[in-house]
């Protein structure tokens, strides 16, 4: 059994039984493997990119690692950004890296690289195989590794000699070890604030949350939590937003702030005359359970201390259709949306400037699974929504996506033809580099003219995602008016398989 067979043979005993992958040279053993491991699906991607965002995906909805595989260090690197998303939104990812055959090593051939270097960039640890012998011990190491909670990424670099050469037995990844679910009692007073975050923004968590609502405290979730269930009948706290302002009057009053799976809330930049701190000065805060503790088990334990009862809500009426003769405007698209959501959808958003009115229009949708941006990279839309359907075969995915980000990794549609997903891909085309114009204001930049304007404008041509989807097997419609997305975004709720729907914003024909 060659090492690469090992290697493919480990990741499915040990439960990882999906690769998205880019594969090269030194590769080619794995890939040949295949035919004789039918256990392991094999996804292939034409941008690394691509296999970090889907893979994060994946993740995020089965709770459990998808392997990726890559081609060097250039591959590594063309696949960083999703996997800085994905390592923010602490996602379990067993990443294989190819390296030179470790003879060929000495002549540093034209892509010799630091793969370790990349890798360290993103990865909790970062393992660099010694022997074919010992290929099955440390690829179960690392899928074990990967699989701590709430997740990692743990890359392994295989030299290409030790996937040909004959290998050591098959390995079997043992399942680490659940952490205490709090280290520390925390006291607080009346009226304390609470962030959610991680797997306490799902199932009991969001009990529990309803139920430290009804006693009085204020229940906030964290922006950056890589999966909320969110929709009517559900306890849906206050997701905290994006700029400092508004988030810091979110926050105003608060004496004790309390963390559960979730860090001390930050502002995504840091801007002249503003905190970046968004907390009260004079807030003191406490957490209740880490990022890699559990938090479920440590608000169960808090709520019994504090007596609270069980806990209902008012719920929500359900979401209006709009009159298909009214505006486009992005209120109209989310209510739109909202009402033509089947239930247990999956939403992946990276509508950027778009997003707030959208969103704020789902809280009355069915029940559905919401799946952010975490480390803002662009570029993980359409991806995550790949490895969310993957994961979620018999569950429609939607995804949000704005026309800027969507260009970072619009490989994604050829994935979603070629494997058949039922994904509807949401393009939101302002033709502009919108969150740009907020930006430049609020950095307090000055002397703004007709050049700086063009290096936001992604006019000029207009891009055109119709053709650009179909282009890649993907069926695609346009949208002017609010009766044309209501039409096609109804056909593509109730038909499967992938669609894309691009919305042309009014005032974007620059």
């Amino acid at each position: 059994m060659t090492g690469g067979e090992c290697l493919l043979r480990t990741l499915v005993a040990s439960g990882v039984d999906v690769c998205f992958m880019n594969p090269g040279t030194s590769e080619m053993h794995f890939v040949a493997a295949l035919d004789r491991v039918p256990e392991m699906r094999g996804v292939l991607c034409l941008f690394e990119g691509v296999c970090s965002g889907a893979a994060d995906g994946y993740g995020r909805m089965a709770r459990k690692p998808a392997a990726t595989l890559l081609h060097l260090g250039p591959g590594l690197a063309n696949g960083l950004a999703n996997f800085h998303n994905a390592r923010k939104a602490r996602t379990p990812i067993v990443s294989l890296v190819g390296q030179h055959s470790t003879r060929h090593l000495a002549y540093d051939a034209p892509l010799t690289s630091d793969i370790e270097a990349f890798a360290r960039t993103v990865s909790a640890r970062t393992v660099q195989l010694e022997s074919a012998e010992s290929m099955g011990a440390t690829a179960a190491e690392v899928i074990s590794e990967a699989r701590r909670y709430p997740g990692r990424i743990v890359s392994l670099i295989i030299p290409a000699d030790f996937s040909w050469s004959e290998s050591g037995p098959i390995g079997v990844a043992a399942i680490p070890p659940t952490r205490n679910c709090f280290s520390t009692k925390v006291e607080f007073g009346e009226g304390a604030g609470f962030i959610l975050g991680g797997q306490t923004l799902t199932g009991k968590g969001l009990e529990f949350a309803a139920r430290l609502a009804a006693g009085g405290y204020r229940v906030f979730a964290d922006r950056n939590a890589a999966r909320v269930e969110s929709g009517r009948g559900r306890f849906q706290p206050q997701r905290i937003v994006y700029f400092p302002g508004p988030a810091q009057a979110q926050l105003f009053g608060l004496k004790d702030l309390v963390l559960v799976e979730a860090k001390a809330p930050v502002s995504f930049f840091g801007y002249p005359n503003e905190a970046s701190y968004l907390a009260p000065a004079d807030c003191r805060v406490h957490t209740l359970a880490g990022v890699e503790e559990d938090g479920i088990g440590a608000l169960a334990a808090l709520i019994e201390s504090l007596g609270l009862p069980e806990a209902s809500f008012p719920d929500l009426e359900p979401a209006e259709l709009p009159s298909a003769d009214g505006p486009l405007t992005l209120d109209s698209i989310g209510a739109a949306i909202a009402a033509l959501l089947p239930d247990g959808a999956i939403i992946c958003d990276e509508m950027v400037s778009s997003g707030p009115p959208v969103l704020a229009q789902l809280t009355t949708a069915k029940q559905f699974d919401y799946l952010p941006v975490t480390g803002g990279s662009i570029g993980q839309g359409m991806p995550v929504g790949v490895g969310a359907a993957i994961a979620c075969p018999n569950r429609k995915v939607v995804v949000l996506e704005g026309d800027g980000s969507g260009m970072y990794t619009p490989q994604s549609l050829w994935t979603m033809a070629r494997e058949g997903l039922d994904v509807v891909t949401v393009i939101f085309a302002n033709r502009r580099y919108l969150i740009l114009d907020i930006e430049m204001r609020r950095t307090g930049a000055t002397g703004f003219g007709s050049k700086s304007n063009a290096m936001v404008d992604i006019a000029r041509p207009n891009l055109d995602f119709v053709k650009l989807s179909e282009s890649m097997g993907v069926p695609a419609t346009r949208s002017l008016t609010l009766a044309d997305f209501i039409e096609q975004f109804s056909i593509a709720m109730r038909e499967p398989g992938p669609r894309l729907i691009e919305v042309v914003l009014p005032d974007s024909s620059r």
